[in-house]
């Protein structure tokens, strides 16, 4: 049923909140990034650059890779800097 889509846990520093979402495994980094910013701070300011970060490998994503090409699986934590 969730083929295209991987549940990670996600950790917002600036809310000190932690989430459990599904992502489409088949949209870019930096996509994923922007909805984050949009949906959670309700707003739309593409000056605002957040990044995604591995929380056990300390790993920076890049805005270009798609998270079907990164090692973000079910299970993943992950951190929005």
């Amino acid at each position: 049923m969730y083929e295209n889509k991987v549940l990670i846990n996600l950790y917002i520093v600036s809310l000190d909140k932690r989430f459990e979402i599904f992502i489409p495994v088949n949209e870019k980094v930096g996509n994923i990034s922007k909805l984050f910013n949009i949906t959670l701070f309700d707003s739309i300011d593409n000056s605002k650059n957040t990044t995604i970060v591995n929380a056990e490998t300390g790993k920076y994503y890049l805005n270009n890779e798609l998270i079907i090409n990164t090692d973000i699986r079910n299970g993943s934590n992950l951190i929005l800097l």
